[in-house]
């Protein structure tokens, strides 16, 4: 219930030496298994809570213990109807009332859809095609990704694997694409610190001020903040100098 997103592996190849446990390939009916499961653990939590809090609400009418379970009645009624809270509006007091909840069908959600190796190349099968447009209603996102290939690629040396994804045509690896998704999912973005003995990378919600920025590497750097100089790693690798950056007016 930590967690900021779900990702949900689904089987989408077929492989008669890998027996499922349903007795057939069938995504759709695996998704919403799982999905069932997950409306279930948040029914329970919502349930129990509006029988400890609802009576005592109506007795002293207090504000906001009315306004939560009538929030809560809400949310249960979608998941009553096979609905998950993800897929509800809910206003920013509404969001704040459910946020200690951490209801796992509230959370973003991304299907990787498990494929065989040849699949890959040619970005997957009727079974992804299924997924997809399942995730569509859903506004969930899909990936395409071989675990098998993946499982072999974190195997071999930067270089090498580097290769073999070249010899396939494939730009990036199923788990690249996995994390680009995620951080899009979850509006993340990258910053770069670079010095002469390392290069970090900081990870920050799109829209974070350059300022806040630096209280990610330390809280003396935002307290003391003066300001950002910004230049293009493409002028950097031209002139291989800060400085020339700079006197470039760049």
């Amino acid at each position: 219930r930590e967690v900021d997103a779900i990702v949900e592996v689904v089987r989408c190849f077929e492989d008669e030496n890998i027996i499922h446990v349903e007795g057939g390939v069938d995504p759709i009916r695996d998704i919403e298994i799982i999905n069932l499961e997950l409306i279930l653990a948040d029914l329970e939590i919502i349930e129990n809570r509006i029988e400890k809090i609802a009576k005592k609400a109506e007795t002293t009418k207090d504000k906001d213990a009315l306004k939560e379970v009538e929030v809560l009645r809400k949310a249960q009624s979608s998941l009553l109807d096979n609905k998950p809270l993800r897929l509800l509006e809910f206003d920013e007091d509404e969001k704040f009332i459910l946020r200690p909840f951490n209801f796992i069908t509230l959370k973003p959600l991304i299907y990787v859809a498990n494929v065989m190796e040849d699949e890959v190349v040619i970005d997957g099968n009727e079974y992804t095609k299924i997924v997809q447009e399942y995730a569509g209603k859903e506004n969930a996102g899909v990936i395409t990704m071989c675990a098998k290939m993946e499982s072999e690629l974190a195997e071999l040396e930067e270089s090498d694997k580097k290769q073999f994804l070249q010899d396939l045509g494939i730009n990036y690896s199923g788990l690249d694409k996995l994390i680009f998704a995620t951080y899009d999912l979850l509006g993340l973005q990258t910053f770069f610190t670079v010095g002469k003995d390392e290069v970090r990378a900081w990870t920050f919600k799109k829209g974070t001020t350059a300022k806040k920025c630096a209280g990610l590497i330390h809280s003396d750097i935002e307290r003391g903040f003066i300001k950002a100089e910004i230049m293009k790693f493409n002028d950097l690798e031209e002139l291989n100098d800060e400085k020339k950056v700079q006197e470039a007016g760049k």
